[in-house]
Order: C-alpha cells, then sequence, then structure tokens
C-alpha cells in the first residue's frame, strides 16, 4: 500500500550520499531526483521507494515524533548488515539487532537507528 516515504534532511548532499551507500546495499537506486531539493531511491520502477527533500517551506527539517520508516528486508543476517552498514556511514543506534521480545527464537526481529538528520528507521524480517 505505500507508494513511497519522504524523510527531511538539512542536507541534501550529504544525506544522499548516506542513502546512495546504504540503500545501495539492497539493490537500491537513485531513480527520481530534483538537484537542490528531493532524491529519491528504490529497486525498481513502480516498487516502494525512500525519498529525502528539504523542506519545501524552508523551515528547518525536523524528526516527526513517533515517525519510523521500517525496511523490510528477507533474513536476519541481511537486518545486521544493513544495520551495521547505517552506523558505520555515520547512524546512531536505536535499538540493536535482535528478536522482539529479546527471549523469541522466531517472530520480528529488527534493529532500529536514526540517519545523519535523526530520522529513525528500522530494518526488520519475520523469522518463522
Amino acid at each position: 500500500m505505500i507508494g513511497y516515504v519522504t524523510v527531511g534532511t538539512a542536507d541534501l548532499a550529504k544525506s544522499g550520499a548516506f542513502y546512495d551507500a546504504l540503500l545501495g546495499t539492497l539493490g537500491a537506486t537513485r531513480f527520481m531526483e530534483e538537484p537542490d531539493y528531493f532524491i529519491a531511491w528504490a529497486k525498481a520502477p513502480g516498487e516502494p521507494s525512500l525519498g529525502v527533500a528539504l523542506p519545501f517551506n524552508k523551515e528547518p527539517a525536523t524528526v516527526g515524533n513517533g515517525t519510523m520508516v521500517a525496511i523490510a528486508l528477507e533474513t536476519p543476517e541481511q537486518v545486521d548488515a544493513f544495520y551495521n552498514k547505517a552506523l558505520a556511514l555515520g547512524a546512531t543506534s536505536e535499538g540493536d539487532v535482535g528478536f522482539r521480545p529479546a527471549d523469541a527464537k522466531s517472530g520480528f526481529y529488527a534493529g532500529y537507528f536514526r540517519d545523519l538528520d535523526g530520522n529513525k528507521l528500522n530494518a526488520f524480517c519475520i523469522v518463522n
């Protein structure tokens, strides 16, 4: 149901480089770009995408309290790699990778982090 999600940034070039490197690990590339305003990535045309933008109203970009973008992956190993790549690129941890609840052996496996602008993201998979 979700077509795309956009998060705000204060520095489009810096954010663009962060997401080029991070989303590139999933095979996503830039598919839409408006210089000095907006960049979006997707794995293929017509698939859900993630974008970053300088706020249209020229006000400072802010982080939505309770807002989070979740990136669906297939395995815990992919979640671990994506989460660790985000941290290596300068993201900060908002919750280490692992099952939720922590004592589970299957179900929801996730890692939470904040990008360079403080936007909260989650890499997750469902383990049967």
